[in-house]
């Protein structure tokens, strides 16, 4: 949901910029690259060292190269199946390095063993909501429901994650990782029933 109604905004915000790259020879991949190894570095060097809201300042800060090499992309009219490869498995590496940045630091200096462990709880589940309709669509199906797409997820552990740096309480961030856990979960319930339902209607691949 947020990534539909977000898209237009950040076209309109990032185009100049990247029409400005790719006259300077940038490539699309290029910047999917740059951009996990900015979010990657920036995951695990920061949050394990407590830098809660800097880290999150940073990771987001390139966490855009996600719109920006799509837009790219159209323009160079490059959009095909290696770009959404690519870009769909570095979203995984940094994906895992958000959470594990949370995850080391709270697990240690952090002194919440409990929130580490529902970070490492929304990685895995995460990773099985992009899994679960990756593997559908890959089979023919459709499984385009639920409500814990990676934007929303990333929004409200990013947002959470660097309040906690500026003084909010650790019980908020746990509260919003239970509750994203929860809408992780559901999600892939939904996903897995709109398989099966396809799958006893007729509705599956020849």
């Amino acid at each position: 949901m947020l990534n539909r109604h977000a898209r237009a905004l950040f076209t309109r915000l990032f185009t100049p910029l990247a029409a400005f790259l790719l006259r300077l020879g940038v490539s699309p991949d290029a910047v999917t690259a740059v951009g996990t190894l900015g979010v990657t570095a920036s995951a695990l060097v920061l949050y394990p060292l407590g830098e809660l809201f800097w880290g999150t300042i940073a990771i987001t800060v390139f966490i855009f190269s996600d719109v920006l090499d799509g837009i790219m992309a159209r323009l160079t009219r490059r959009t095909g199946r290696w770009g959404s490869f690519l870009d769909s498995t570095l979203d995984r590496v940094q994906d895992g390095a958000v959470f594990a940045g949370i995850a080391f630091w709270f697990f240690g200096a952090g002194g919440s063993p409990a929130v580490g462990v529902l970070a490492v709880v929304c990685l895995a589940l995460g990773n099985l909501v992009s899994y679960a309709r990756a593997k559908a669509e890959s089979l023919g199906f459709d499984a385009n429901v639920g409500i814990a797409e990676r934007a929303e997820r990333l929004v409200l552990t990013l947002v959470v994650t660097g309040l906690c740096g500026l003084g909010l309480p650790t019980v908020v961030l746990a509260w919003a990782l239970g509750v994203l856990a929860v809408a992780s979960a559901v999600t892939v319930g939904q996903r897995i029933a709109t398989v099966r339902v396809q799958a006893a209607t007729g509705d599956a691949p020849a």
